[in-house]
């Protein structure tokens, strides 16, 4: 899934907020990907051999 624009977030959380609920089914999984980029990035620091993943870390 491309990456949208900060403008294009911003415009989807200004429509979830105005009720749009389809905004909000838009937002859900681009925020969740950028959640596990970063806490791939964050893992990524950590020392061999630990056990947390991505995905626990994230929800």
């Amino acid at each position: 899934m491309p990456q949208p624009s900060p403008h294009e977030v911003s415009q989807l959380l200004r429509a979830w907020s105005s009720g749009d609920e389809a905004a909000l089914q838009t937002l859900i999984p681009l925020v969740y990907e950028e959640l596990h980029r970063i806490a791939r990035r964050y893992m990524g620091r950590e020392r061999e051999g630990h056990t947390l993943q991505t995905s626990a870390l994230v929800n």
